[in-house]
């Protein structure tokens, strides 16, 4: 079996797709790939969240069992990079990390150290074993810092710190914090240089040898509570833009366009950045789907999702088919999101009903759902109810679309941000005058 071809794949042709999820967050791509008429099964890692997916799609408990069956197999999350690459070496179709992307997320200190090979600038960074040792160095180096957890802990998104302190005293109080209520269960973690300006990421399809075009450019909105108020969540939602032309891009993820060939990557992976008018400063990569990053390309993509994939696993060189103008998503949570706790999931929240006022689905993309008798509930263990988005040519038109959306779904105790996108206008503005947009 050949891994790679240049031949045009035909778009009517039906496959089975085999989904390995780590939370079940691929249950959107993998529902969205079945009604294009393929086959799908899906398999979570997570116990808890193994009822994602019921009455929309088939799930398997062991997706190695699925490997023969399966014309591709797709990996949406990191930590499956080794896999990856003996499946592609052993000739099946996978879109998914490799050893070496699985390093660049999870290590921070690895892919800072990856982006100054590439004498691509970076912001001062120490990585720590301990909290004496950050304190320690902080009062040293007095200054304004961002704490950031490294390997599994990061997927704690309220761990990440911001210090607003220039003399960093309020990271401290937040390192003896942690000390208390972690001890020695937190693991490695990086304070990094803060600096002011614009916060952006640049990602895009890679096909096994080369960036697809056009590029996706997001603004992602982290914090809990409209205008930047609250705890760090990972993502209340995002606003983007496709782009045949970035500098932003241009400058950071295409020069390591050579690296990724020679490790075998093929799939997609995001850069995050800080931009101002002295440069661009990445901060961290994502070398898989980001969510909600990946819907809400889905819904700017004009062509079917599966299909596009599947070109870009067999290493297809083509153009993305996409939607000119913006694309806006917000998630709707509910209890105890951001946080874990068990009880107040099941008290409040699991197997509620979400309500469709009239009978419409565009752009509503299930998260941690089931289907029971065509009702949809909430199941999991996060509180990660939808993903709603919107279109437009203008950033306006784009939310005005996803607001709409949102007022016909009734989901209670949903909370969500509605401020998506707001930021587009002065953020723009900067960009444009830095000539990084």
């Amino acid at each position: 079996m050949t891994r790679k071809n240049n031949k045009k794949q035909e778009p009517h042709i039906k496959r089975k797709f085999l989904f390995v999820s780590r939370w079940g967050e691929s249950l959107d791509i993998a529902y969205a790939v079945q009604q294009e008429g393929h086959t799908v099964k899906m398999y979570t890692e997570a116990r808890s969240c193994r009822e994602i997916g019921l009455g929309f799609i088939p799930r398997t408990t062991d997706w190695k069992k699925h490997i023969e069956w399966a014309d591709i197999i797709i990996f949406d999350y990191t930590g499956h990079g080794a896999e990856a690459e003996e499946l592609r070496a052993s000739g099946k179709i996978v879109f998914g990390g490799s050893r070496y992307t699985d390093l660049l997320e999870l290590d921070r200190d690895f892919g800072q150290q990856e982006l100054k090979k590439l004498k691509i600038k970076i912001l001062p960074s120490k990585e720590f074993e301990n909290f004496e040792d950050a304190v320690r160095y902080i009062e040293k180096h007095p200054d304004a810092y961002v704490v950031k957890p490294c390997g599994e802990t990061q997927e704690y998104k309220q761990l990440l710190f911001v210090g607003q302190d220039d003399e960093g005293a309020d990271v401290i109080r937040i390192l003896r914090a942690y000390e208390r209520s972690w001890g020695n269960d937190f693991g490695n973690f990086q304070l990094q240089k803060k600096v002011k300006g614009v916060e952006v990421s640049a990602s895009g399809f890679f096909n096994g040898k080369e960036f697809l075009s056009p590029v996706n450019i997001t603004f992602e909105h982290k914090k809990l509570f409209p205008k930047e108020l609250g705890v760090s969540t990972g993502e209340m939602g995002s606003s983007m833009l496709w782009s045949k032309d970035s500098p932003i891009f241009e400058a950071t993820l295409k020069k390591f366009e050579t690296t990724l060939r020679k490790q075998n990557f093929v799939g997609h992976i995001d850069l995050n950045c800080i931009v101002n008018g002295n440069g661009i400063y990445p901060l961290e990569f994502t070398s898989r789907f980001g969510f909600p990053q990946i819907y809400i390309q889905r819904a700017g993509i004009t062509e079917p999702i599966g299909h596009m994939l599947y070109k870009v696993a067999t290493g297809e060189n083509f153009t993305i088919q996409v939607k000119k103008g913006f694309q806006v998503g917000s998630f709707i949570v509910v209890p105890p999101f951001p946080y874990e706790d068990k009880k107040t999931f099941e008290l409040f929240s699991k197997d509620a009903v979400i309500v469709f006022k009239k009978e419409m689905k565009e752009g509503i993309h299930p998260m941690h759902v089931k289907r029971i008798n065509d009702e949809w509930l909430i199941t999991g263990d996060t509180g990660i109810a939808l993903l709603v988005t919107g279109t437009g040519v203008t950033m306006k038109d784009a939310q005005k679309m996803m607001h709409n959306r949102i007022s016909n779904i009734i989901v209670n105790n949903g909370y969500y941000r509605n401020d998506i996108g707001d930021r587009w206008l002065e953020d723009s503005d900067r960009l444009w005058s830095w000539g990084l947009l």
